[in-house]
């Protein structure tokens, strides 16, 4: 495609609070792969993020000579939409439901140009079925059906690496293990879906894991875990307990005994020992999670549905979480008892009640953090984090 490939934010990215606080909506991990990382490999060329003010000082497109394609960076390509797409011509768009899905222009419009369809020369209406994430609980609802997708388009014409025979593996064809990847004396059950073993990721001795499953590069498995999929651990992650259709985007820690299920977790988060989430109300009623864009609790249509929490966020041992419950950015949650199912950002404490995570606190944790993956706390991740505080500061009592 002979075009600058941008992925943009809509109003959807409300929806998906407190994950896109940090970050744009296409660097949502789903499936194997970010959403961003799904377009990269299926036009075999890089794309940029489009996203409101405050992100851009870390997530900026850059102008380029040429037209640019613009895709909504909650939608997931597949061929139909790829097709369609590359036959716009420069001012046409594709729309569903009123919503912009995808339009090619001369020129790098701002954040926000999709509210004003009226830009473009012509719109069609698209009427195949798409993929898209627009809660924050499509990401683990779709996630079964995204690392099928994805785990076709990583292994397709490509080799496994040797499964070592300590393991005892079913329907070991959809079981791929990327070079220096390590798995031993462990149960890999792909029958009801793919296993997928990133580059120089380890399963530990004692792993029970029914896919679909996604273990993503240098991220490690621990003795005994317990997978039950459709789960997806991140980059750069430990994980161990009993883990049960979830997804850590990455940089986080879950490394021993507890249950977390249906349930997302963002980056640089850790999970105590021991810390456990309700996924099922007692009454089996639809689960409610708060919502920022309502201002209230709003119905997900999900009968499970766990814990969604947002970056560099941390809970102490033995924390447990009720059913539908959001954690926001930068929030230390301990002691014992159920805290509250809507924690605000830059919250500290737990059940007996929360005080305010100061800022200064929050980024000497945060740099500790990423010192230990080689990483460092840049400026503009500040800024963002202090942005990110002082918007929440209604949320705080």
């Amino acid at each position: 495609m002979n075009s600058n490939i941008i992925l943009f934010d809509d109003n959807r990215r409300e929806q998906l609070l407190p994950l896109t606080f940090t970050r744009p909506v296409c660097m949502i991990r789903i499936g194997i792969l970010t959403i961003k990382e799904k377009w990269e490999k299926t036009l075999n060329t890089k794309a940029e993020p489009l996203t409101t003010d405050y992100l851009s000082v870390k997530f900026k497109p850059t102008q380029k000579v040429g037209n640019y394609t613009l895709i909504n960076g909650g939608v997931l390509p597949n061929k139909n939409l790829v097709n369609a797409i590359k036959k716009l011509d420069c001012g046409e768009a594709l729309v569903k439901n009123g919503n912009l899905i995808a339009a090619t222009l001369s020129y790098m419009p701002k954040f926000g140009f999709q509210e004003d369809l009226t830009i473009f020369g012509k719109t069609y209406e698209l009427s195949e079925q798409i993929a898209e994430v627009q809660n924050s609980w499509d990401i683990f609802a779709m996630n079964g059906m995204a690392i099928e997708t994805d785990f076709e388009l990583i292994t397709k014409g490509r080799v496994s690496a040797p499964i070592s025979s300590s393991n005892h593996t079913i329907n070991s064809d959809k079981i791929f293990i990327e070079e220096g990847a390590t798995a031993e004396c462990s149960v890999l059950n792909a029958q009801q879906g793919p296993i997928y073993i990133g580059k120089n990721a380890e399963v530990m001795e004692g792993s029970l894991v029914r896919g679909p499953f996604a273990l993503c590069e240098h991220s490690a498995l621990k003795l005994g875990a317990k997978i039950y999929g459709p789960t997806t651990i991140g980059p750069h992650s430990k994980v161990g307990g009993e883990v049960n259709n979830s997804i850590i985007f990455g940089y986080t820690n879950k490394a021993h005994d507890g249950f977390l299920g249906n349930s997302v977790i963002g980056e640089w988060c850790n999970i105590g020992a021991d810390s456990n989430t309700s996924n099922l109300k007692n009454n089996y009623a639809m689960v409610k999670l708060w919502s920022y864009k309502k201002g209230g609790f709003a119905n997900t249509g999900q009968q499970f549905c766990g814990l969604i929490m947002g970056d560099h966020s941390k809970c102490g041992i033995n924390t447990m979480f009720n059913t539908g419950t959001i954690v926001g950015v930068s929030a230390n949650i301990f002691g014992d008892g159920f805290p509250r199912n809507f924690i605000p950002s830059f919250s500290w404490g737990g059940a007996q009640g929360f005080s305010i995570y100061k800022t200064s606190q929050a980024f000497t944790t945060a740099q500790k953090a990423m010192e230990r993956r080689g990483l460092t706390l840049t400026d503009e991740d500040k800024q963002i984090l202090s942005h990110i505080f002082n918007s929440t500061a209604c949320y705080r009592h």
